[in-house]
This record gives C-alpha cells, sequence and structure tokens, in this order.
C-alpha cells in the first residue's frame, strides 16, 4: 500500500511538471522578443506564427516592409522565404511517390537522360533522395554562381550537364556539404513526370489545397503582390534597401514567396504527418512519406548541448533534423539577398514556429534567437538572452569582417601607384561551366567582366604581384574577390584563379571553382561593355 501511495505521488508530481514545461508563452513575452531582437539586430521588418496543436496561438507582423516606405509589415507581407521551400520540393516529390509516379530510389537518368555528374559511376548510381541530401561529393555551393547574383542566363538545360565539370572534394554518400543546383534538378523530375511545370504543381498540388491563397514560386506573380516585403542589408554599415533578388530557374531551390499566415497552414499540415481540412479527413501526402522526409539520410556532426541534451543531428528530405531535450525537431532556414526565414516544427509537442525577415544579415540572428527563446519557454528553461547573445555575435562578426576588407582595400590604395603591365592581363578566359570572363582596359583602367552573369562586372586593383581585387558594381551582397593570374615565361597571364575578400561572403559565391584558362589574347577580344 505504501508503495503504491509514493507512486500515485510521483506520477501526479511527474505530470504536473511536464505541464509546466509546456506552458505557452505569452503573446507579450513574443512582442517583446520581436521588438527587442528589431533593435539590436537592426532589422526592417519580420512577421511570425506559432501554432500549437493544430491551432494558430500568435500571429503579427512587426516593423517596416520597406524602411522606404514604411508600411508596417503584416501577416499577409509576402516574403521570399528562400531555402525553406526545399520542404515543398520534397512534399511535391512524396505526392507523385504516394501516386506510384515515382520511387525514391529510382535513378535520375530514368527521368532526365542526359544528367551527368562527375564520374560515370555516379551519374549511373545517382537517385532521387540523393538530389535532395546534399551528399554528392560535391563541394559546399558548387554551381551557385550560375544564379548569384541573379541575372544570368544559365537555364535548367545548363545545370543538367554542369556537375560533370567539377571534381568532387569527398566520397559519393560519405560527407554532407549543403547543394542547392540538384534541388533544381528535383523540380525538372516534378515537371517531367506532371507534364506541368514545378511552380504549377506547386500551385495546383499543395497551396490551392491548403488555401495559401497568397503563396507562389517564381516571379511570374510578383507584379500581382499589393504587400510585398522589400529585401534590407546591412552590409555597408547602415540598414539600406536593396533589390529584390529575381528568382529565376531556382524555383526548387528557393523559389517560394509565401507569409506567415498562409506558412502556419503549411505547418499545421506538416504536424498532422500531411493531413489537413476540417476533422483532418483530407491527405496532401502519407503518413510513410511523412516519416521519410523525417529520417536522416546524412548524417552531420552532433553539436554538443548540455542545455537540449541532444544526440544526433542530419539532413532529412528538405528538413535538417536532431533531437533537443527528448524532441525530434525538424527545422530549415533560407537565405537570399535581403531576405532571411527559419521554420521549426517540434511534433511531439505539436508545435510550430515561423519567422519571415526582410533583412540580411541580422535577420538570421533574430529567427535563431527569437525561436530558441519560444521553444526554451516550452521546457521550462531559464532565460538564456538568446536575443543579445546573437547581437554580441552579429556585432563581433560584422567588425571583424570590416576590419579584414577594410585592410585589403587599405593595402590597394597604397600600392595604388604600381607600374603594371596591363596587355599581360587583358583577354577573354573561360570556365569550362562558367563560360567566359573578359579581362579588358576601360580608359586606363582593368576591369572585369562575366560574359553570362552581366552583374559581375568591375574595375580591377593591383593589390600584389600577379594579384588583384575586384571591385563589383553589384553591390548588394559583399562579394568583391582575389583574382590571382598564373602566367607563361613571356610575362603574359595563362589562367585566372579567384576567392572572395570577405570572410563573410555567402557561400553561394563559389569563385574558388572556377578554372578560367585564357583563350585570347587582347587584341583577338571581343571588347569592353559600350
Amino acid at each position: 500500500m505504501t508503495k503504491t501511495i509514493h507512486l500515485a505521488i510521483s506520477t501526479s508530481f511527474f505530470f504536473f511538471l511536464t505541464l509546466a514545461c509546456v506552458a505557452q508563452v505569452s503573446s507579450s513575452k513574443i512582442d517583446s522578443l520581436m521588438e527587442e531582437g528589431l533593435t539590436k539586430l537592426k532589422v526592417a521588418g519580420a512577421a511570425i506564427a506559432i501554432v500549437k496543436d493544430g491551432k494558430v496561438i500568435h500571429q503579427k507582423g512587426y516593423g517596416v516592409s520597406s524602411i522606404d516606405t514604411k508600411t508596417p509589415v503584416t501577416v499577409r507581407t509576402n516574403f521570399q522565404i528562400a531555402s525553406n521551400t526545399k520542404a515543398f520540393t520534397t512534399a511535391a516529390l512524396s505526392i507523385l511517390v504516394d501516386e506510384k509516379k515515382i520511387k525514391w530510389d529510382d535513378k535520375v537518368k530514368e527521368y532526365i537522360p542526359e544528367f551527368k555528374m562527375y564520374n560515370e559511376y555516379v551519374t549511373d548510381n545517382f537517385n532521387i533522395v540523393d538530389l535532395l541530401t546534399h551528399r554528392s561529393g560535391l563541394g559546399l555551393g558548387a554551381g551557385d554562381l550560375t544564379f548569384y547574383p541573379d541575372g544570368a542566363d544559365f537555364t535548367v538545360n545548363d545545370v543538367v550537364t554542369l556537375f560533370q565539370h567539377f571534381k568532387p572534394v569527398s566520397a559519393f554518400r560519405t560527407k554532407y556539404n549543403y547543394d542547392n543546383l540538384l534541388y533544381i534538378i528535383a523540380g525538372e523530375i516534378i515537371a517531367r513526370v506532371s507534364n506541368m511545370s514545378y511552380e504549377d504543381f506547386i500551385q495546383k498540388r499543395i497551396l490551392q489545397p491548403l488555401q495559401m491563397e497568397n503563396s507562389f514560386v517564381g516571379d511570374r506573380s510578383v507584379s500581382e503582390v499589393m504587400d510585398l516585403a522589400t529585401p534590407h542589408s546591412s552590409a555597408t554599415g547602415s540598414l539600406k534597401a536593396i533589390n529584390r533578388f529575381k528568382i529565376g530557374m531556382i524555383s526548387a531551390a528557393g523559389g517560394m514567396y509565401s507569409n506567415v499566415s498562409d506558412m502556419s497552414k503549411w505547418a499545421i499540415m506538416q504536424l498532422n504527418r500531411g493531413k489537413y481540412g476540417d476533422s483532418l479527413k483530407s491527405s496532401l501526402f502519407s503518413s510513410a512519406n511523412s516519416g521519410k522526409m523525417w529520417t536522416i539520410q546524412t548524417v552531420l556532426p552532433n553539436y554538443v548541448s548540455e542545455r537540449y541534451n541532444t544526440h544526433f543531428n542530419g539532413y532529412g528530405l528538405g528538413w535538417l533534423l536532431n533531437d533537443m531535450r527528448g524532441n525530434l525537431v525538424a527545422t530549415h532556414t533560407g537565405g537570399l539577398p535581403g531576405m532571411l526565414s527559419q521554420v521549426t516544427l517540434i511534433p511531439d509537442l505539436n508545435l510550430g514556429i515561423i519567422i519571415l525577415t526582410n533583412t540580411e544579415s541580422g535577420g538570421a540572428g533574430l529567427t535563431f534567437a527569437v525561436t530558441r527563446a519560444i521553444m526554451d519557454s516550452y521546457w521550462g528553461l531559464d532565460d538564456a538572452g538568446w536575443v543579445d547573445s546573437r547581437a554580441k555575435n552579429f556585432a563581433k562578426n560584422a567588425n571583424y569582417v570590416d576590419e579584414v576588407t577594410k585592410k585589403v582595400w587599405g593595402k590597394v590604395d597604397s600600392v595604388k601607384n604600381t607600374k603594371i603591365e596591363s596587355s599581360d592581363y587583358t583577354g577573354m578566359y573561360e570556365d569550362k561551366w562558367f563560360g567566359k570572363i573578359e579581362v579588358f582596359l576601360k580608359g586606363k583602367q582593368l576591369w572585369m567582366k562575366s560574359l553570362r552573369s552581366p552583374k559581375l562586372t568591375g574595375p580591377m586593383h593591383f593589390y600584389s604581384s600577379n594579384t588583384f581585387a575586384v571591385k563589383w558594381q553589384y553591390r548588394d551582397m559583399n562579394c568583391d574577390v582575389f583574382a590571382t593570374f598564373s602566367s607563361a615565361e613571356g610575362g603574359k597571364a595563362t589562367s585566372i584563379k579567384m576567392r572572395g575578400i570577405s570572410p563573410g561572403i555567402d557561400f553561394s559565391f563559389d569563385f574558388q571553382d572556377l578554372d578560367l584558362k585564357r583563350i585570347t589574347s587582347a587584341d583577338q577580344t571581343i571588347g569592353s561593355p559600350k
């Protein structure tokens, strides 16, 4: 009898302790976190939605959609959600798997015969799951320069055969390196199997059923949007509005426009393992495929965290997966110039947190800090001061980046009178996947321009030996580069290798992957831009 009473008391205590650990965070606390984040992390505007047990419990906009117009952010303000689109791509493939039109282990070349990787074995064995799990053997962001910055003329047809020109950095299926271009191939499979464009498939098979009425993929509907957030950047120190990134060919990797009102419906469906609608009678995809998307396919190093007691970390299909406090957490971030987003789902708590922002790079700190603070409140953890810690890190990193880049341009200024033989460098150079880059004289100044990516045009400044610092005319992101020339015995340059100047350069500017070889001399070139 004594043991029974003791067990009842212990069970009751545990029950109340559990309730305390999942207490709902108050709306006033969320308001405070968001407003503090906007101020301390220099973010123009943001919106948040929190869903719990199938219902929206908090949904609100903060700050402004543009610092120029001062238009307030609302729950229906559309943001570019960037790589959070990847989960829509894997959901679309899940629909096709459920309909038995494809299988996860189908080989890519069964649907895209012209698909080529860097060797025959990998090409022959590359399957649909490999497209989605960042384990191709290629390096981080390989080939992203085809769409970063926007405005290049590369197409999906180019991308299909582009991978053969890259050198792998690891063995096939052994190491995680984030990849965008392979998601473009996944989108092409969706298009070929469904006989409709990727954009139309997402609209008709996902957005319409979920009544995500103001969401869309790609650029074609942008002109119809009344409430669209303007991207902002603080890369130059002060916050400024920048140009909207044009999606082009990357719809399946990062082309979604959405808002927290619509994304809350997406999160609720995901937490219900594909079910949605009245009494959850409708199903977007099967529970089995929900499990497939939330099963680790590529293992990542586990980060040690006593606070969250983590045991595993990895990538599923369009989702990063780990455990925190004994709960599965499925999350993903998304970033494009001036836009940062984060979606976090905790199925065991039936909890989802969506934060969309219109500022780079402070938006990354805000989405992380506010998400962590809300999660902590449900687990009954102490206040870790996430906003302050992210703000300190943000300021520290910004100062470091500024110091490095200022030092480079300071050295450039100090050697600006160095005499060089311009004709040793002028000419046309070509990379097998990126195409041609021309070095030419504009007046007395050496310039460089990409023929396929016109925003990559700018003056070259002598730095040291055969190395120049190139300041691109594109200023929405910090992507200036060092260009180092190799020369033949006569002094004429024969090739160029490039790398970013700033330690904070986005990994998608994969200049280091270029292998530019001279194909013409100065007097044979097409000529400088008008």
